[in-house]
C-alpha cells in the first residue's frame, strides 16, 4: 500500500509539471473516480466478510459463491461506467465544478478514459480482495505493488511522450494508470488459480445467485456508501473553494494525494485484518479477535501520528514537489499544518471501524461516515468559509474528526457488549 501512496503522490506531481489547471482538472475528476472506487471496494469488502466468515464456518461451497458473484457484479459496475463515459457523464460531472475551459478540458480528457477503462480497476480490486479473504495478502502486496511501478514507469513516459510515445498530457497520466491496473489484476488472477485452494473455480460459481448477492451487499452497501461518501465530500469542498479560488481547489487535490501516504497503509490495515476479524468471529475465538484489533489499533495510531509530525515540519518541501506557485505555497502550507492536526484521531477511528464491518454491523461505519465527511464536515466548512479567509476553512477537518472518535467509541462500547453476550451463548465447549 506504502507504494500504491506513492503513485498516488508522483502521478500528480507528473501532471503538475504541465501546468496547475491540468492538476486542478485532474482534482474535479477525483470524487468520480473515487466514487468507481467505491463500488468495486466496497463490493469486495461484503465479498470479504462472506467469504472469510463462509470458511470460518466451513461452508466451502457458500464461499465459492461469495467469490464467482464478487467477481460478476464488479465486471457489470465497470461496464456501467463505460455506458455512463458514452452518454457524457465525465463532461458534465466536471462543469458543475468549474467554467474554467481549460480546466474543463484537462479534467473531462482524464475522467472519461478512466471511466471507458474501469474494468481494469473494477477487475484489480475484486481479485486482489479474493487473495485478501482467503488471508494471502503475500500475493496482495506484490499484486499492489507491480500495478504501482508499473504507473510511475508509465506516467512520464506517457505524459510527457518519452522513448518514442507520443506526449499526451493529463491523458497519458489516465493510461498510465489503466495500464497498470490491467497488469496486476491479471496478475491478481493468475495468483487466485495458482496459489488459493481456498478457492474452487467453475464456471457455476459465476451463476449469480439471489441470496449471495443479497449477502455480499448487505455488508457491501454500507460500504460503498461509506468510501462513496469521500466523493460527495471532496466534490462539496471542491465547490466551497473554489469560490476563494482555483488555486485552493489545486492545494485541497495535492493534500489529498499527499495524505494518502498514511491513509493508504492504514486502509489497507483495515482490509488485511477485517477476513482476520470475520474468520475469528466465525469460529468463536474471542482471544484472537482482541489480539487482532488491539495490533491493528496500535499499529493505525503510529502510522499517523508520524503523518501528523511530517505535515507540521515539512510542508513547504511536501508543496515543491507539486511545483507550487507563491499563492499556492501561501495557501498550502497553512492548510497541511491545520488539517494533519485530525490524522492521529483518524487511526483510531479506521482500525477501531474495521470491527464494524467484519461483524457486519457495517451500518455503524456508515454513520460514522456521514457524521464526519457529510453532516459534521461539509456545514463546518461552509459556515468557516463565510469568514472570507480560506486559512479558516481547513479547521473543519479536525472538528469533524473530533465527533467520528466520539461516535466511534460509544459504537464500539455497544458492540463489544453485543458480542461478548453472543460469544458467551454460543461458545462451543472445547
Amino acid at each position: 500500500m506504502l507504494v500504491q501512496a506513492l503513485y498516488n503522490i508522483v502521478d500528480s506531481v507528473f501532471v503538475a509539471q504541465l501546468s496547475e489547471e491540468a492538476l486542478t482538472g485532474v482534482t474535479l475528476a477525483f470524487p468520480m473516480q473515487n466514487f468507481m472506487f467505491a463500488v468495486a471496494g466496497g463490493t469486495g469488502v461484503g465479498i470479504n466478510a462472506m467469504l472469510s466468515k463462509s470458511l470460518g464456518e466451513r461452508e466451502y461451497d457458500k464461499a465459492d459463491s461469495a467469490a464467482g458473484n464478487g467477481i460478476v457484479l464488479c465486471m457489470l459496475a465497470a461496464f456501467a461506467f463505460m455506458a455512463a463515459s458514452f452518454m457524457g457523464a465525465a463532461r458534465g460531472f466536471i462543469g458543475t465544478q468549474t467554467g474554467d475551459p481549460v480546466i474543463m478540458r484537462e479534467g473531462t480528457t482524464y475522467l472519461s478514459i478512466v471511466m471507458v477503462l474501469s474494468i481494469g480497476m473494477s477487475a484489480q480490486v475484486t481479485l486482489e480482495r479474493l487473495l485478501q479473504s482467503t488471508g494471502r495478502t503475500f500475493y496482495t502486496m506484490i499484486t499492489q505493488a507491480l500495478g504501482a511501478i508499473i504507473n510511475i514507469i508509465m506516467d512520464p513516459i506517457m505524459i510527457f511522450g518519452l522513448f518514442g510515445f507520443p506526449a499526451m498530457g493529463v491523458a497519458g497520466a489516465a493510461y498510465a494508470t489503466i495500464i497498470g491496473q490491467s497488469i496486476a489484476a491479471t496478475l491478481a488472477l493468475i495468483f487466485n488459480i495458482t496459489k488459493n485452494p481456498d478457492i474452487h473455480f467453475s464456471w457455476k460459481i459465476f451463476i449469480l445467485k439471489a441470496d449471495t448477492v443479497k449477502r455480499i451487499y448487505y455488508v457491501g452497501v454500507p460500504s460503498i456508501l461509506m468510501i462513496a461518501i469521500g466523493s460527495i465530500m471532496t466534490y462539496m469542498m471542491n465547490k466551497i473553494l473554489s469560490v476563494f479560488s482555483s488555486t485552493a481547489v489545486a492545494v485541497f487535490g495535492v493534500y489529498f494525494k499527499l495524505q494518502s501516504f498514511f491513509f493508504m497503509p492504514v486502509f489497507g490495515l483495515n482490509n488485511g485484518v477485517i477476513p482476520v476479524l470475520a474468520f475469528n468471529y466465525g469460529a468463536k475465538n474471542r482471544e484472537r479477535i482482541n489480539e487482532a484489533l488491539r495490533f491493528a489499533v496500535t499499529l493505525a495510531f503510529s502510522i499517523m501520528c508520524l503523518g501528523t509530525v511530517v505535515f507540521e515540519l515539512i510542508p513547504g518541501t511536501l508543496l515543491g514537489l507539486f511545483k507550487a506557485t507563491g499563492d499556492m505555497m501561501s495557501i498550502g502550507i497553512t492548510a497541511l499544518r491545520i488539517i494533519a492536526i485530525h490524522f492521529p484521531l483518524a487511526g483510531l477511528c479506521i482500525a477501531m471501524g474495521s470491527i464494524f464491518q467484519a461483524f457486519s454491523r457495517s451500518i455503524y461505519s456508515l454513520v460514522i461516515s456521514l457524521g464526519r465527511q457529510l453532516f459534521v464536515l461539509i456545514p463546518a466548512a461552509y459556515i468557516l468559509s463565510l469568514a472570507g479567509n480560506v486559512n479558516v476553512v481547513w479547521w473543519a477537518f479536525p472538528i469533524a474528526e473530533a465527533v467520528s472518535l466520539a461516535l466511534t467509541l460509544t459504537f464500539f462500547r455497544k458492540l463489544n457488549k453485543e458480542v461478548s453476550q453472543e460469544l458467551e451463548k454460543e461458545k462451543v465447549p472445547d
